[in-house]
């Protein structure tokens, strides 16, 4: 039974870095962001233009526009995590799926609010990528269209990481640098070796 690793954390913990880790070790990857990207190109782009006028440009989801159109509006935002979160689990059981029929013995769902969003029972263990809080808000507000209060927001619909450290079973600390992260990949691949999964990701 192939065994399933939510990978999660808060913004500019370095989960996409960390994400990429494990697919340089060979580890199949289910990368929600992606997904997410590509549905705005696909099939997400009708239905949020039904929801959002004005948002959609030449078929494409304008992500500055749909940000501007919930941020900071809870109402909003939920209208449009009912369109797009359907979707992506699709899409993230199309992916399971073949994993298990080719017989993966481990891949990884990285999912940012994996926690948030409750489907931690999914996942047979759950590992959290984490950074002091001065590194994090260094590496966001570097960011290009990133401000203070932009950050806020996004924070504020994010677990605190002293609660999702919590939840996890492993940690990757990346303020230490890449080097000291792909080794903490590297025990957490020799902790998972040969160890199946409970089939959780087949659950809702």
């Amino acid at each position: 039974m192939t065994f399933v690793l939510g990978l999660t954390g808060s913004i500019g913990m370095g989960k996409s870095t960390t994400a990429q880790l494990f697919v340089e070790r060979g580890v199949p990857l289910h990368d929600a962001d992606a997904t997410v990207h590509r549905l705005h190109r696909g099939r997400a782009a009708a239905p949020i233009e039904a929801a959002f006028p004005g948002t959609v440009v030449e078929g494409v989801v304008d992500r500055a526009k749909l940000g501007a159109a919930v941020l900071g509006q809870p109402e909003a935002l939920k209208r449009l995590e009912g369109i797009i979160h359907p979707l992506v689990r699709e899409e993230e059981e199309a992916f399971l799926a073949r994993c298990r029929k080719e017989g993966a013995g481990l891949v990884v769902i990285d999912v940012p609010l994996l926690l948030e969003t409750g489907r931690q029972g999914r996942c047979d263990a759950i590992l959290v990528v984490t950074a002091p809080a001065e590194v994090q808000r260094e590496r966001v507000l570097a960011r290009p269209g990133m401000t203070a209060e932009k950050l806020v927001a996004i924070l504020a619909r994010q677990m605190p990481d002293a609660e999702k450290r919590r939840h996890a079973h492993f940690l990757v600390d990346t303020s230490r640098g890449l080097v000291a992260a792909g080794r903490e990949v590297g025990s957490i691949l020799m902790a998972l070796a040969g160890r199946p999964g409970r089939g959780a990701g087949s659950r809702s």
